[in-house]
């Protein structure tokens, strides 16, 4: 025959010890989940940045190809949209229209730190979440060579090829530019533009 007292000890909860190794084991999985998560969220924020840059580039492809024409432009004009990159200011690119058909953005308002909306300038993309433009290079092959900055990507009727060009030079002799983007957690994530127009996104 069963005693009360027996009843009692069969019954009884966790002890103090169990409590706290099922809180450290909990605490333990809790933390991987949310060091996970964050570098996960980094992977997505990343990404999302090259799809904006490559959806902005083709905006300009396709204003160019489809004679898009703009009010400041003179009756002369070729219509031509393309991105101005620093890496110098690492934080923003530029949308812009190239008003002189000089295959770069060389308004006032394209120096930094002089960005404003006004001229050839359409649009300042600011790239938020402590992301950057963390480089910019062209490829011969698997060899890299840094551009200097900066370096304007433009498009021109009638052709959907790109334009580069970088302190007033035209660039040519390469297969590709690369423009890497990086995130404050070491992601990254490039997008490669061809002279042929083509946009890829790695």
């Amino acid at each position: 025959m069963s005693k009360p007292n027996d009843k009692i000890k069969k019954n009884r909860g966790m002890t103090y010890v169990e409590l706290i190794v099922v809180l450290g084991i909990f605490s333990v999985m809790l933390s991987i989940a949310i060091f996970n998560y964050k570098k996960f969220q980094a992977k997505v924020d990343i990404k999302n940045l090259a799809n904006d840059i490559a959806l902005k580039l083709v905006e300009a492809q396709k204003s160019s190809i489809s004679g898009k024409w703009n009010s400041g432009a003179l009756s002369s004009w070729k219509p031509a949209y393309g991105l101005y990159f620093n890496v110098a200011t690492s934080t923003k690119f530029v949308y812009f229209a190239d008003l002189d058909n000089l295959n770069d953005c060389n308004a006032p308002q394209c120096t930094p730190p002089n960005y404003s909306i006004d001229g050839e300038v359409l649009d300042i993309i600011n790239i938020t979440k402590g992301n950057t433009i963390s480089a910019i290079q062209s490829y011969v092959g698997a060899t890299p060579t840094t551009i200097a900055n900066p370096l304007s990507v433009s498009f021109k009727r009638p052709d959907s090829k790109a334009f580069f060009k970088s302190n007033g030079v035209l660039l040519t002799g390469f297969d590709y530019v690369q423009v890497t983007v990086t995130s404050p957690q070491t992601v990254t994530a490039r997008i490669k533009l061809y002279p042929s127009g083509r946009i890829q996104i790695n």
